[in-house]
């Protein structure tokens, strides 16, 4: 089953597509194993299953940047994770030794100062 292409992929569309691949593959979703270690019965596929239940809890945000166009929202987060975070995980890495609750002072003072020149 294709997904809509860029141009159609409307939030109805989304959902609809989304809808269709879940009644396909319900059963799959649904299928459960025996723990060899412990024995107990859990999901075979856990991690199909929670992206699949991310994009069910995530729908009403999806389509933000196409539902409010006046705002011009950016349809990707490329320019937070290659300009922003980045330049941030560096900066923490060359000062690994410090503790968590400096690390968090370090990332409140980046991020408040980022755009200050």
């Amino acid at each position: 089953m294709p997904l809509p292409s860029k141009e159609n992929c409307t939030e109805k569309n989304f959902i609809n597509k989304l809808d269709d691949w879940y009644e396909i593959y319900k059963d799959f979703l649904d299928e459960r194993s025996v723990s060899s270690t412990t024995g107990e019965l859990h999901y075979t596929h856990p991690r199909i299953r929670a992206a699949y239940r991310s994009l069910r809890t995530n729908l009403p945000y999806l389509f933000t940047y196409k539902n409010y166009k006046y705002l011009s929202i950016p349809n990707t987060t490329n320019a937070l994770e290659g300009g922003v975070f980045s330049r941030m995980k560096n900066m923490i890495s060359l000062h690994h030794g410090l503790s968590k609750n400096l690390k968090l002072n370090l990332v409140d003072y980046y991020l408040v100062n980022y755009k200050k020149k």
